[in-house]
């Protein structure tokens, strides 16, 4: 498996694409927000350097920027624990949730001191909200609210996913308004705030499952706000519904995928759906977290969509009932709002990282101005690789991949032997790989890898039936994917087939982890907080994903013997390959014993095992030297199994021995 040394040899490359680098670029964007009293644009950004704080920056219409917040607060919630729209603005005022105790908080318009407006729980994040709305009178706020505790501190055994109404200046406790379903989400006033909209789904479903919308007229004259006359409107176990808002003329549009691709829908007050611009592209993407927003309404009547085809994105416009693609360079777009002319959004390609900005769009073309641009990283554009599309058989089917091929302008690339390749798995598992600019995917390519971003049956932007190919095959079908991706390009030249790599975080931990315990195609693994053990995760889980597995899988307790024959902890017979393994302290989602379970068992087959445990850190790393110990240290082991020396000086991951 060793080669000789050579200073073109691939992993030797020498790169500026440093693991510190990938940190400073890895200030995440998310969120983008227009306060429609102003015209300022807000946006939150995740700062590893910072601990992982996610901090909110507001661009006023001057062009002045502030961050109105200390920096001592963190902006996130921990309801579904992947949280999403922690905060809201309207009216030059903003609220927000505090990640040190998850209450409700607001920054009055014109004040720079923020105050408390939900009560404290009994015991830390008992109460967590999410997901608010203001009604168009600035008095009232709805929003999620995830209850862990009772008012006298009593633990709940499942936590409990409400709607409640509060004034949006605290003066009064939240009141329940919408109650008795798993979950619930999206609460949206209407134009006149009579009405308010939801969804709601109950295990063992996910939102990308099946969904139901429901409005109701809200009351507020009594002692306590309630609703009157909640209604179903649509939705079922097998339509999942996403992004319910109301027009400015009263009419309530959502997204729905009955017609297999997640399309825009005119929602009439019996319920029917009357299909808006369809198209074989998807306009949602999986809701893991609230608050994403892929279509916004324009203020002359105009309505403004990203569509993912191919696992692309683009941009459309749909004007008197016709849908017209917007040409843009970009190939990732999330958080659309609606903005004079156009909309403002985070947007990516292949050679740009994530930025804000105002897409002003007259007929099909488009004029941009970037809001908030990616740092200044020195690079040049020779440096990235650009990925390349690819289609290929597995099984009875065709799956899909991102391909990254080996890009160094101080290596002839031509002329350096074929790659190792680094097969990278995205998590969800429902979600997808997105054709934008990662740094963390350059580290790799700068290098002398070739990296596969798979898009594995299960995976989003080919429509519901493409994404039900995971259903009750998890660890099957993703690992069939990953190793029929790797011989591909293998049997193309493209990658050495006795240097192919595979890694993923959280359930791409698991198809890593599946892979290597099945299969003999991996030279090497690495797995960030993977699942290892399924009947140990369904057990230990959070809520949000408790009946994940269900689908994935199938129910318990009559699937038991099915948990336990596609879980890796229980067939380590063919697993002999190295891996290493990074996890955090404090991850509620896939919980340490998860690594400790799979480092053990290996060290008793004496296979090699690198293991490092991260103090503090949560699902998905976020503290900046956490990032860079976890990527050097991956790299350090890559070159410890295949035989060569990295030119960057690594502190060793250290094996695990008996």
């Amino acid at each position: 498996m060793t080669r000789p040394d050579s200073s073109s040899r691939p992993g030797t490359w020498s790169s500026p694409i440093t693991a510190g680098l990938v940190v400073r670029a890895a200030a995440g964007l998310s969120d983008v927000q227009i306060d429609p009293a102003d015209g300022a644009v807000w946006w939150a950004e995740s700062r590893p350097e910072e601990k992982g704080r996610i901090a909110l920056v507001r661009l006023d219409p001057d062009g002045s920027v502030s961050e109105p917040l200390p920096d001592t607060v963190s902006v996130r919630t921990r309801v579904h624990e992947y949280g999403g729209r922690a905060w809201w603005v309207a009216s030059g005022s903003l609220w927000y949730v505090d990640w040190s105790d998850q209450r409700l908080w607001v920054l009055p318009a014109g004040d720079s001191t923020p105050r408390p407006i939900t009560p404290a729980p009994p015991s830390e994040h008992g109460w967590r909200y999410s997901d608010g709305d203001v009604s168009p009178d600035g008095r009232w706020i709805a929003c999620v609210r995830e209850s862990h505790v009772l008012a006298d501190g009593t633990p709940l055994d499942e936590a409990r996913n409400e709607i409640v109404v509060l004034p949006a200046d605290g003066s009064s406790e939240p009141t329940v308004i919408v109650s008795g379903s798993d979950f619930v989400s999206s609460p949206r006033f209407s134009p006149t705030g009579q009405d308010v909209a939801w969804l709601v789904w109950d295990h063992p479903r996910m939102p990308w499952d099946g969904t139901e919308l429901w409005v109701g007229e809200l009351e507020l004259g009594g002692p306590l706000p309630h609703l009157t006359d909640p209604r179903f409107l649509a939705g079922g176990p097998d339509e999942s519904l996403v992004q319910p808002e109301w027009g400015s003329d009263g009419e309530l549009l959502v997204v729905s995928d009955r017609s297999d691709w997640w399309n825009l829908y005119r929602v009439d007050p019996t319920g029917t759906l009357e299909p808006l611009a369809p198209v074989d592209a998807e306009v949602a993407t999986p809701p893991w977290v609230f608050g994403q927003s892929r279509f916004t309404e324009l203020t002359d009547g105009r309505t403004v969509m990203a569509l993912s085809s191919d696992g692309t994105d683009g941009l459309a416009v749909l004007v008197d009932g016709m849908l017209r693609r917007v040409e843009v360079p970009y190939t990732a777009i999330s958080s659309l709002r609606a903005a004079p002319g156009g909309v403002v959004c985070i947007a990516a390609s292949p050679t740009t990282e994530p930025a804000v900005v105002r897409i002003t769009i007259d007929g099909t073309t488009a004029d941009i101005d970037v809001l908030r641009g990616p740092r200044d990283l020195g690079l040049d554009p020779s440096w990235f690789s650009i990925p390349e599309p690819v289609a290929f058989p597995s099984g009875d089917r065709t799956a899909h991949a991102l391909h990254y091929p080996p890009t160094n302008p101080d290596i002839d690339v031509d002329d350096a032997e074929p790659p190792p390749l680094i097969v990278m798995i995205h998590g969800g598992p429902t979600g997808a790989a997105r054709p934008q600019l990662n740094l963390a995917t350059q580290f790799w390519t700068s290098r002398g890898f070739a990296v596969l971003d798979v898009n594995y049956g299960g995976s989003t932007g080919y429509g519901r039936a493409y994404r039900r190919l995971l259903d009750g095959q998890w660890g099957m079908v993703d690992v069939e994917d990953c190793i029929s991706g790797a011989r591909h390009l293998a049997d193309q030249g493209k990658a050495d087939p006795d240097q192919l790599l595979i890694r993923g975080g959280s359930a791409g931990g698991f198809t890593t982890l599946a892979a290597l315990a099945f299969g003999d195609v991996f030279a090497a693994g690495a797995s960030h907080y993977g699942v290892a053990d399924l009947l140990a995760l369904a057990a230990d889980t959070h809520k949000f994903e408790s009946r994940y597995l269900d689908g994935l899988v199938g129910p318990l307790p009559e699937s038991e013997q099915l948990y336990r024959d596609r879980s890796p902890i229980h067939h380590l017979d063919g697993f002999d390959r190295p891996l290493v393994v990074f996890q955090g302290s404090e991850d509620a989602i896939v919980p340490p014993n998860q690594a400790e379970a799979i480092v053990s068992a290996l060290l008793e087959r004496g296979v090699e095992v690198g293991y490092v445990l991260f103090e503090g850190e949560q699902h998905g790393f976020r503290q900046a030297p956490h990032i860079i110990r976890a990527l050097e240290g991956e790299l350090w082991f890559y070159g410890h199994v295949l035989g060569f020396e990295p030119a960057d000086p690594i502190e060793p991951v250290p094996l695990v021995t008996r």
